[in-house]
């Protein structure tokens, strides 16, 4: 049944070539994350306070600009993987954020203040929402281990990101905070921005391999979910059970996802984001019969679920 489920899901992850890809890719429109073109392109584009670059990751631009950074930054080792960094390996971090600030999962979601709501502060990212601290540990601790690894190159300042309202003890702030409290953690995140951060010349330009790639990005992946998952475990109450459900499937089927090397270029990820629901799931939500879903997401749906409970019967 497990794997029955698996191959469904996988089914859908066909790769985009880029002859198929359309003039969306040269404008930007509905291909990169909302607000792509206003986040900030550069670390020195963030302000810099005390001799430090100050970075609020709870706000959804500026989160954004962690993720712009290190594509800009590691673009020059993805050029023969297609124009315009489309081959980029990082591109699934960014996309899947911007999936989720489009479809309203990164604001509280406990009813409390109106953080991340249009008539609230439609830019703030909760650390109430479930799915925003997850995310956490797949932009800022990435962030921060390819900043101990040297792909920004020699800094003139440190890096100091600003801590949430609550809950500050379930986040770090620097390298060196990370570094302490999460060592195994960041040495995965260091050693996929290591393997990558190299002077290519003609001689030995053809030795770089996309699959070690995708190896130590998904191992480093996976390592992030595992760390967090159970550190916000008591968030998925502020969810719908559907939608919480939904969370927890995810999570479990991208350990499968991972396996397969699943290449997180622009292309792919932007094709495959057509299959994950396009809004938060409600009471009354049940798949495969979500009226407002497309037949692929609700199987999709289907599949995590499937997947998870067969994961969780085996151990």
């Amino acid at each position: 049944l497990g794997i029955h489920a698996l191959l469904v899901v996988t089914a859908t992850l066909s790769p985009v070539t880029a002859a198929a890809w359309s003039e969306n890719i040269v404008t930007g429109e509905d291909v990169y994350p909302p607000l792509w073109n206003l986040a900030p392109e550069s670390l020195l584009d963030f302000p810099v306070k005390d001799n430090k670059i100050v970075i609020n990751a709870w706000n959804y631009q500026e989160r954004l600009g962690v993720y712009k950074s290190l594509l800009n930054s590691s673009a020059k080792y993805f050029i023969a993987f297609g124009p315009l960094n489309i081959g980029n390996v990082l591109w699934g971090l960014p996309l899947q954020h911007g999936w989720q600030f489009r479809t309203g999962r990164l604001a509280d979601h406990s009813g409390v203040t109106s953080c991340g709501y249009e008539d609230g502060d439609p830019l703030c990212q909760s650390v109430r929402s479930w799915w925003s601290c997850m995310n956490y540990y797949l932009s800022v601790i990435p962030f921060l281990g390819a900043v101990e690894a040297g792909l920004f190159g020699q800094l003139p300042y440190e890096v100091e990101i600003l801590p949430p309202e609550e809950r500050k003890d379930d986040f770090c702030y620097s390298v060196a905070d990370c570094w302490s409290r999460m060592p195994e953690l960041m040495d995965d995140w260091k050693a996929f921005f290591e393997v990558n951060n190299v002077t290519f010349f003609p001689a030995t330009f053809f030795s770089f391999k996309l699959d070690d790639a995708l190896g130590l990005m998904w191992r480093a992946h996976v390592a992030s979910i595992a760390y967090a998952l159970p550190k916000f475990q008591d968030s998925l109450n502020y969810l719908s059970e559907p939608e919480a459900n939904f969370g927890e499937d995810w999570s479990n089927a991208v350990d499968f996802i991972a396996a397969t090397y699943f290449s997180t270029d622009l292309l792919t990820v932007d094709n495959f984001q057509a299959f994950l629901p396009q809004r938060m799931l409600v009471e009354g939500d049940v798949p495969p019969s979500i009226s407002d879903f497309t037949p692929q997401q609700n199987t999709v749906l289907v599949s995590m679920r499937v997947l998870h409970k067969a994961n969780k019967l085996t151990g």
